[in-house]
């Protein structure tokens, strides 16, 4: 059964898919430091999981190991970046050339992901006509031509919060097949895949945990 048709049948939790990225870094990593093969136990020792949750994990998409061998890292690499979509090429732009903007088109990492910042969108006059990093900083109106014209899948917003609805609206009806948003709202009218990210949540979330032996001695 191909990975697709696999897929279809057995129904993927967003929890397994979540922890994906998670191991396509970890087997980045060990790719990079020579191992050739590793047992679920010992993956699931470095990542902080549980053996069992890790065969599960990898038995959503039929599973790569050998009893009495493990896994080849390398083929499990090959297998997860293939679950992840990443053997193909992604062409993005931003809107919002602020700080949040500037940083993703400086970001060097998504190029080993075959993801590619063409270009940033802003309405500030004084950022208009520049360039971040090699990618040129266009006024929101040419937004959905540049889209059409460039062959633009993934749209990423690092707007104000007033006008990423209005933005993904407009990515949306360009053609782009996923938005990734950095606006502090959930995107919720839209039609194709989106990824809120707040980037305050996981340090609320340190806070949390940095506090919560003293909120049950209070």
């Amino acid at each position: 059964m191909n990975l697709e048709v696999y897929m279809e049948v057995r129904k993927v939790s967003e929890a397994v898919i979540r922890r994906l990225p998670k191991y396509y870094r970890h087997l980045l990593i060990l790719q990079k430091t020579g191992v050739e093969r590793i047992s679920s136990g010992k993956l699931a020792q470095q990542m902080r999981l549980n053996a069992s949750q890790v065969r599960q994990d990898f038995n959503c998409f039929g599973g790569f190991g050998q009893q009495g061998y493990g896994y080849n890292v390398s083929t499990l690499l090959s297998e997860i970046k293939n679950i992840l979509s990443l053997n193909q090429p992604y062409r993005a732009v931003v809107v919002g050339a602020g700080n949040i903007g500037t940083a993703l088109a400086n970001f060097e990492g998504f190029e080993r992901d075959s993801i590619a910042i063409e270009a940033l969108f802003d309405i500030d006059p004084a950022l208009i006509g520049s360039s971040i990093n090699g990618k040129p900083v266009l006024h929101t109106d040419e937004l959905e031509t540049y889209i059409k014209k460039n062959g633009i899948s993934i749209g990423i917003i690092a707007a104000r919060r007033s006008a990423a609805q209005n933005i993904a609206d407009r990515m949306q009806a360009a053609g782009v097949r996923g938005i990734w948003n950095f606006a502090p709202m959930d995107l919720t009218e839209v039609e194709v895949p989106v990824e809120n990210l707040h980037m305050t949540d996981s340090l609320l979330c340190l806070c949390y945990k940095m506090n919560q032996n003293n909120l049950y001695e209070e």
